[in-house]
């Protein structure tokens, strides 16, 4: 009989998923070993834990720059949405360093159960930034969309909302969106029109 994993993202779960969209989930970066899983409805525990997924960390290979990850979104290559919030924890020295140039980008964030200012702190240690609203900056940084999307969920409580622009790769990038939105958002800002499927980041 198939084994199926629930995945639980700040109180809401999501799946079931099969081991190999588990394997896949892992490889992308958007299922980490802290990641709290059940199996079959049974009691959730961190990923690593559980001895079908555990390989799957092992095998991980080395972040490479700008990863295609869900829920980072090239505009050219639509994926699958995912439920957002379990994120890998990339540091600054781990670089992802998208490329020679900094990329630009835009952070708009939805604050509701902690303060801005911890948020803005750390977007102004990222590079060049300025607050175009109380809650929107523009920022120039050499890292990733998935390491600035990483480093910021870090600022978050879990109802506070993320959504990233890289205006110079055409990306997207967010925390603690729906799947409903994630679809409707992905429907946009794709240029083909994808065959959407319940996901899991």
């Amino acid at each position: 009989m198939p084994q199926n994993w629930i995945v639980s993202v700040g109180g809401r779960t999501y799946g079931p998923f099969t081991a190999a969209q588990m394997e896949g989930f892992a490889n992308e970066g958007r299922l980490v070993p802290h990641s709290l899983i059940a199996r079959d409805g049974g009691p959730f525990g961190p990923a690593a834990q559980d001895p079908d997924l555990a390989p799957f960390f092992a095998a991980q290979p080395a972040p490479e720059p700008a990863p295609q990850s869900a829920p980072v979104v090239a505009a050219e290559e639509p994926q699958s949405p995912a439920p957002q919030g379990s994120v890998a924890s990339f540091g600054r020295t781990e670089a992802e360093t998208a490329s020679e140039e900094p990329s630009h980008y835009v952070i708009v964030a939805d604050m509701k159960s902690r303060s801005i200012s911890g948020l803005e702190e750390e977007i102004l240690s990222l590079g060049p930034a300025y607050a175009i609203t109380p809650q929107t900056w523009v920022l120039s940084t050499e890292l990733s969309i998935t390491v600035v999307r990483n480093l910021l969920v870090q600022k978050l409580g879990k109802l506070d909302l993320l959504f990233v622009i890289d205006a110079t790769h055409d990306k997207i990038a967010w925390f603690n969106y729906s799947p409903e939105q994630e679809v409707r958002v992905r429907r946009v800002w794709s240029k083909v029109s994808p065959a959407l499927a319940h996901t899991f980041g």
